[in-house]
């Protein structure tokens, strides 16, 4: 199965955030990202682990 690649708009309206606030997470590197040709772009795996670790975070 290949992975999922998600565009900004995609990761925002998954984590249920403004698309600017979805931009400045990322270029803080605060949300797993990377650039292609200026454009962000998320490995929708990436995404879900993120969330998992900052769940865990908050328990501990």
């Amino acid at each position: 199965m290949p992975e999922e690649i998600m565009t900004l708009k995609e990761v925002a309206e998954y984590l249920k955030l403004a698309e600017k606030t979805a931009y400045r997470l990322a270029a803080e590197g605060k949300i797993p990202g990377f650039k292609v040709g200026g454009s962000w772009r998320f490995r929708k795996d990436a995404i879900e682990n993120w969330i998992d670790q900052q769940t865990e975070s908050r328990r501990t």
